[in-house]
């Protein structure tokens, strides 16, 4: 690989897309690669001292460029570190930092020798682990404060992992199936879930900023062909706090369902969508959104929900009656029948 940013080539299928290449989609989005490292910092000293943490990244990141040799550019703003809350209350043995590390610079990797995809991805694979084993359990000294590091991979990223999840989810379905019927039990996924993305990516451009349906399906018909397809706004803004900073996200995202017409679209499309940013012409702005597979049946759901025309609707809410109207009536029917039969007819006013 010659250059410093990731290779763009249209490739013939989906299949055949290397690891480290960037892959084009509609209304000027792509899918660039990204080796994404979940960090926690632990203390191994008792000293006290508060945390800078501009001090810590740029410590943390010379460690990775000169020692390591990785591809971080001066003040990256790939490497994020944030302080935990009350660190005067943490125990020893508790982190005091956590963070992420992306890497999106594979121009060191040479991968010219063969074009088998299934080769390329596992020796990109090989270099991710090596990446991720260099990296634990190293020590960081801050100004005579020591900080050991923990690394994670997001669960999401690991294709592998991912396919074995929805492989052991149908194979005990299946089997609790057997009491009762094979029929109607599916054998494989077909539907992902990508949330956590902008709404105006997906949005017709000068009409809206929510997103829409048919921008939608025109940007994920690049991944496969589809049967079903749903998008939700995720504006749940006051609801959703970051569990590290206890800040209030943003809530200008939307959530989307794509079933596929096959569980071959569907693998292809998990295998480009994991270990990948979104990412718009135009924008510095780099998404790792939220990918998962449908294990809830969501579309046979929808499906089975009864539909309500919209008039039908307005009928039912008309023939709502208050909580406190519906007690008091009958009460006041059977004073009115009371009185007919006790006492003397009720008097009529003058019309």
């Amino acid at each position: 690989m010659g250059s410093s940013s990731p290779r763009r080539r249209p490739p013939t299928t989906l299949h055949s897309l290397r690891p480290t290449e960037t892959l084009d989609l509609p209304h000027e989005l792509s899918l660039a690669p990204r080796l994404k490292l979940l960090l926690t910092l632990f203390r191994t000293d008792p000293a006290v001292r508060p945390i800078d943490e501009w001090k810590l990244k740029q410590a943390l990141l010379s460690f990775l460029r000169f020692s390591l040799s990785l591809p971080l550019p001066d003040h990256s703003d790939d490497l994020v570190l944030t302080r935990r809350p009350d660190l005067h209350k943490r125990r020893l043995s508790d982190p005091v930092a956590d963070g992420s590390l992306h890497i999106r610079d594979f121009s060191s990797l040479r991968f010219e020798d063969t074009d088998d995809p299934d080769l390329l991805r596992r020796r990109f694979s090989e270099w991710c682990s090596s990446v991720e084993e260099r990296l634990q359990g190293i020590e960081v000294n801050v100004e005579g404060v020591k900080f050991r590091l923990c690394i994670a991979v997001p669960k999401a990223d690991d294709f592998e992992w991912m396919k074995k999840s929805w492989e052991d989810h149908y194979a005990s379905k299946l089997l609790d199936s057997r009491r009762i019927s094979w029929r109607g039990v599916a054998r494989r996924p077909d539907t992902i879930i990508v949330s956590g993305v902008p709404s105006r990516w997906f949005a017709e451009p000068r009409v809206s900023s929510k997103a829409s349906m048919l921008v939608t399906h025109t940007i994920f018909q690049a991944l496969g062909r589809i049967r079903n397809l749903n998008v939700a706004g995720d504006d749940n803004l006051g609801k959703k706090v970051d569990e590290i900073t206890g800040e209030v996200v943003s809530g200008l995202q939307c959530k989307i369902w794509v079933q596929f017409e096959s569980h071959e679209d569907f693998c292809d499309a998990m295998k480009v969508l994991c270990g990948r940013s979104l990412q718009k012409e135009g924008s510095n702005l780099k998404v790792d959104y939220d990918l998962t597979w449908d294990r809830d049946g969501y579309f046979q759901k929808l499906q089975q929900r009864p539909v309500k025309s919209h008039l039908q609707e307005k009928v039912d809410r008309l023939h709502v009656v208050p909580a406190h109207i519906s007690k008091e009536a009958p009460r006041q029917h059977t004073q009115l029948k009371r009185s007919d039969h006790n006492g003397p007819r009720p008097k009529r006013f003058r019309e």
